[in-house]
């Protein structure tokens, strides 16, 4: 795939890192808003997909480092969840042990920590896990047009390091 015209880069210059703010923004807020973590993962992975279609695979594709989402996102998403899930195992698995009563007045450090508990924690958890995820799913489905688009498409255009 090809880079687009230098207006539709511009553009994606422009508003790709609003989609990673506003995706952010969904994870964090998850918990008492509609999102969530999931939610805000896809979207901070569409920004990946953003790019692949502005700019073309080949130069894309160059600056895509597979093992950091790979490992720093999927792996470090799943293992922060399941710790917290594991933190309050003296209760039950995933016993909410940072949340206080309501009403309870919270000082200290406690009194920086969302009333929410550990849901808070979890949903960013889940937020690192999909952006890795699903960002792994767009780069694997765009190396397959290949497969579809038949002889048209040159290898190194797709990003394909056979």
């Amino acid at each position: 795939m090809r880079p687009l015209s230098v207006v539709v880069r511009t553009g994606c210059d422009f508003f790709a890192w609003f989609m990673i703010v506003f995706g952010v923004n969904i994870v964090i807020h998850g918990y008492m808003t509609p999102g969530g973590g999931f939610q805000g993962g896809a979207i901070i992975a569409t920004f990946l997909a953003f790019l692949l279609v502005a700019y073309g695979g080949k130069k894309v594709l160059s600056w895509v480092n597979e093992k950091i989402y790979e490992f720093l996102f999927e792996e470090l998403g799943l293992i922060c969840f399941f710790v917290l899930a594991l933190l309050g195992i003296g209760n039950s698995f995933f016993y909410n042990f940072l949340a206080s009563p309501l009403g309870a007045e919270r000082t200290g450090i406690m009194s920086l920590i969302s009333p929410a508990g550990t849901t808070v924690f979890m949903s960013i958890a889940v937020g690192i896990e999909v952006t890795g995820a699903l960002s792994l799913v767009i780069i694997a489905m765009f190396r397959g047009i290949r497969q579809f688009a038949g002889p048209s498409l040159p290898e190194e255009e797709i990003g394909h390091d056979r």
